[in-house]
């Protein structure tokens, strides 16, 4: 048994060290091939990418603004059913058509719908909104405007006054859909992974011997001579 597992672990140990040549051999094209993934990863995330900024306001869903009144089991329950139902009413067609009108906005409904993102900060009563758009100040002035048209809304269908603006939305200078250190180690390691694999599969379709010692190896056989090659140049009329 033991004679076994050692033979077993030298074929590993073969296979890795041929596993490791035929990369090794490839190195030149796996290099060339990673520089250029790093090049387009480069040009692409520097000069391609459009920018755009997000500005996020966020909501609480409390009581009313009357300092006696008290908030409840009751209330905070019936607040977390309405999480759901208010982040949709966010995105309704009233509230954007009040929005697009007040700000005087050269935008369809569904552009400014696909700009606007609700999210339920989960374990709390906090609803956050977030606009994005390539002119952050427009994103900062509809996301509060957002945030106003729509507790203006719960007030006219709910008749009650149990949301208020916590943060306001802020201009912002970054853009959000920029990461320069991310892309270009994403396109680094996307060229890797295309170099190894194109590297691998040149391996496996090419079936010449390349030396004396693969034969020894693939069947285990030894090599008694080699004959090797010479280019010869015939001239007309004589020989070299």
């Amino acid at each position: 048994m033991e004679g076994i597992l050692l033979l077993d672990m030298e074929n590993e140990e073969l296979d890795l060290t041929k596993v490791f040549d035929m990369f090794w051999n490839k190195k030149i094209e796996i290099i060339i091939i990673m520089l250029l993934f790093l090049v387009i990863g480069t040009v692409y995330t520097m000069f391609l990418v459009k920018p755009v900024y997000s500005s996020s306001t966020s909501l609480l869903l409390a009581g009313s603004q009357n300092a006696e009144t008290t908030i409840t089991t009751t209330d905070i329950t019936i607040n977390n059913k309405l999480i759901s139902t208010y982040s949709e009413l966010i995105k309704s067609k009233s509230v954007i058509r009040k929005v697009k009108s007040s700000l005087n906005l050269d935008l369809t409904e569904d552009e400014i719908k696909k700009m606007i993102k609700v999210d339920a900060i989960d374990s709390t009563d906090l609803i956050q909104i977030t606009v994005t758009n390539a002119d952050n100040e427009l994103s900062e002035r509809i996301a509060n405007k957002i945030a106003v048209i729509f507790i203006d809304e719960i007030q006219k269908y709910y008749n009650i006054d149990n949301v208020q603006i916590v943060d306001k939305a802020e201009v912002s200078y970054t853009p959000s859909n920029i990461n320069h250190t991310k892309d270009i180690v994403m396109f680094g390691i996307a060229g890797a992974v295309v170099a190894f694999i194109i590297a691998l599969v040149i391996n496996l379709i090419d079936t010449t011997i390349k030396s004396s010692s693969t034969i020894e190896q693939e069947f285990d056989v030894p090599v008694l001579a080699s004959i090797p090659i010479y280019e010869t140049n015939i001239k007309k009329g004589g020989r070299s």
